[in-house]
């Protein structure tokens, strides 16, 4: 079964995607398809909430997509960098034995930004890029409201 739920957030509405029990994707923008919220998704919009009131600092929520190895080992150290800090592509290439240029694409790729905060990534000498709606500048308002704006190149 896969149902759908969306939510209002400071960085505008954000659709959530389960299938099979599991989250699998975070999208910008409202979807008209959906129904009435899973208990899941329930849980996923209670877990944005508290992270945009600041009371949340990891999400912990079933997460399932498509993936390689090299994919999965990008996903997991982004997760892995703490609330309020950034790392570089140069970083988790490190990490996953993989080059900045194919962490950056995996980045993009990532299909539930924030709930896996590819945000908390940055270029060697900039900022990088970011997929949601808005590109940088929602990558910078989610940094500083993490306060990691000390962090910003």
């Amino acid at each position: 079964m896969i149902a759908c739920a969306t939510f209002d957030s400071p960085v505008g509405l954000l659709t959530v995607t389960e299938q099979d029990g599991c989250i699998t994707a975070l999208d910008w923008g409202g979807q008209g398809r959906c129904g009435k919220p899973t208990p899941l998704l329930s849980e996923a919009g209670a877990q944005l909430d508290a992270y945009f009131a600041q009371r949340l600092e990891r999400f912990d929520l079933p997460i399932s997509f498509p993936s390689s190895p090299f994919l999965h080992g990008v996903m997991e150290a982004l997760f892995s960098i703490p609330y309020g800090m950034t790392k570089t592509y140069g970083d988790i290439a490190e990490y996953v034995e993989g080059s900045p240029q194919a962490v950056g694409r995996a980045c993009g790729a990532n299909p539930v930004p924030i709930i896996i905060p590819c945000h908390r990534v940055l270029g060697a000498t900039t900022l990088g890029g970011f997929s949601g709606r808005g590109g940088v500048e929602t990558k910078i308002w989610l940094l500083k409201h993490e306060g990691a704006a000390g962090l910003l190149l």
